[in-house]
């Protein structure tokens, strides 16, 4: 069963190793936890339902009080807070589940006649704020698209797979590799996830390098707008004006709800594995990695932990002998403190991989890169999507965790990593001018390009004393940084989208002409404004 106030499985828990916790103390304090309210206390809460009776979509429609809190909200810190103190501020009127696209054209029908706001929702895991219904005049349906989970059609000479949009990641592997393909797309979030979310948010997964973000993915599909059905082919290349695939790519449900998506699969590779590198510094490991991708290395996947996420990443491994025995052979090599640790994967034939894996090791080598070997790597693999429960470990501590990704050019990154790291490590002390609170700030690049990366930040600070101050910690941090990274040629977000959480930044990106562009599109398909209001564009 999934938790209504929380990240996956309720069954599934993971736990903090005895020196991670006083690792956390020494860094940011002895935490207090705040007590969490039952859900039976926020179902009292919710109101009577809006949506008016209509024998078209009556049987689409669940107006029970649980499924309405249990959609209400997204897993952003500030969702998390919600659901933790039950003050959700305003829940759906009801949860539509339809199962085909003639379902999803009654339920547009039924909310342009009646003047509904539509939400739609895949798996739920944003931490934008795409999910959240806002306070409205209007009643609020959210479109649960789970009901369209499968393998549509499978097209293997031209690779083309076609899957119903809330296919979530563990059945569209699962019904690829049934037939010998993969997709290849793993975001963190990938158990929870689905793939019409992962169109609709630009989506990145862990192994790009190998299989491309979502977009290189998106062959095509089907968006039921009201306007009518939007179609779009699966050809391979076009100089025949914009792509419309484009629009439809981060469109956050502004201009329709994806119904169906058209992916490019891939044949199972032979093999995977994963391995491990560490560096003396963090400028020998940069320039390694940015050598190794602008060399087109044949890597599936690469990430590099500054010297703070290593140490941090170490002490909360567990084992701590076999730890201890690393960190002295480290040492004896060159690496030990302000080491970093670099991981990268290798997929594909074994021909392939050998031959990747030794101009890796020989482009390492050049700066004094340690090699490990794939134990660390396998240990990475088996945690690389269970990770977000460890905030549920945290809170119970007293400790709340959040991050803040975006993308800049090579010559860029460690001028805005540093901004990123001073603005949260310091933030809280300059809001609240006291030195006892502080925040634990660590990053690494996890998505390469031969033009530059992404910077993926976490902080992690302790709760106050009350939920509304511990927002407001969280505000500040969250906006103050998020400005910092679009005036030094960031992007708002590399992977996680815009939603309502960051609508306030991307008319810097975007400029003026821009978003009259974007609002423009929008307003072609919505005129009414009824598709997931404040989202993308405010």
């Amino acid at each position: 069963m999934r938790r209504w106030n929380g990240w996956g499985d309720e069954q599934f828990n993971l736990e903090l190793p005895i020196q991670g916790r006083s690792f956390l103390v020494d860094r940011v304090g002895s935490g207090s936890p705040l007590s969490d309210v039952s859900l039976e206390s926020v179902l009292a809460k919710v109101p009577e339902t809006r949506l008016l009776a209509d024998s078209t979509v009556d049987k689409l429609i669940d107006t029970n009080t649980e499924a309405r809190v249990r959609h209400a909200r997204g897993q952003s810190l500030p969702d998390w807070l919600a659901m933790r103190s039950g003050e959700f501020g305003v829940f759906p009127d009801g949860v539509a589940c339809p199962e085909s696209s003639l379902d999803v054209q009654k339920l547009l029908q039924y909310a342009q006649a009646s003047d509904i706001e539509l939400i739609p929702y895949g798996g739920g895991t944003s931490v934008a704020g795409h999910i959240n219904p806002l306070a409205s005049d209007k009643p609020v349906l959210t479109v649960d698209m789970g009901g369209m989970n499968r393998l549509i059609d499978l097209d293997r000479e031209s690779q083309i797979a076609t899957f119903g949009a809330g296919t979530p990641g563990p059945l569209v592997e699962s019904q690829l590799r049934a037939h010998g393909y993969t997709l290849g797309h793993f975001p963190q979030s990938f158990e929870l996830s689905t793939i019409g979310g992962w169109v609709a948010s630009r989506s990145s997964g862990q192994q790009s390098l190998r299989y491309g973000r979502i977009e290189q993915l998106f062959a095509g599909g089907r968006v039921e707008t009201l306007k009518g059905t939007l179609d779009l082919p699966t050809i391979p290349a076009s100089s025949a004006g914009p792509d419309i695939r484009e629009m439809i790519l981060g469109s956050e449900g502004r201009i329709g709800l994806i119904t169906e998506v058209k992916v490019r699969v891939s044949r199972l590779p032979e093999q995977e594995s994963f391995h491990v590198v560490f560096f003396p510094d963090w400028d020998l490991a940069r320039t390694a990695c940015r050598k190794l991708v602008q060399n087109r290395t044949q890597l599936s996947m690469l990430r590099l932990s500054s010297a703070v996420e290593t140490e941090t990443q170490l002490a909360l491994a567990g084992h701590p002998h076999l730890i201890s025995m690393l960190e002295k052979v480290l040492s004896l090599r060159g690496s030990a403190e302000g080491k970093c640790m670099m991981t990268f994967g290798l997929t594909g034939s074994s021909r392939q991989c050998a031959s990747a894996k030794q101009e890796a090791k020989r482009i390492c080598s050049e700066y004094n890169g340690v090699y490990t070997g794939t134990r660390l790597g396998k240990k990475w693999a088996e945690k690389r999507f269970t990770m977000p429960y460890l905030r549920e470990a945290l809170w119970q501590m007293g400790y709340a965790v959040d991050t803040l990704e975006t993308a800049t050019d090579w010559d860029n990154v460690d001028n805005l990593l540093g901004l990123m790291e001073g603005s949260l490590r310091d933030g809280l002390q300059a809001r609240e001018k006291s030195k006892n609170e502080r925040a634990h700030v660590f990053t690494h690049l996890s998505h390469f390009y031969a033009q530059g990366c992404s910077i993926y930040t976490t902080y992690v600070f302790r709760v106050a004393d009350s939920y509304e101050e511990t927002l407001a910690r969280w505000q500040h941090l969250k906006n103050t940084t998020s400005e910092l990274i679009v005036r030094n040629r960031g992007t708002i977000s590399h992977q996680h989208g815009v939603g309502k959480d960051h609508a306030p930044f991307l008319p810097v990106e975007k400029g003026e002409l821009g978003m009259l562009a974007i609002r423009s599109l929008c307003a072609t398909f919505d005129p009414e404004g009824i598709l997931n209001p404040k989202t993308l564009v405010e």
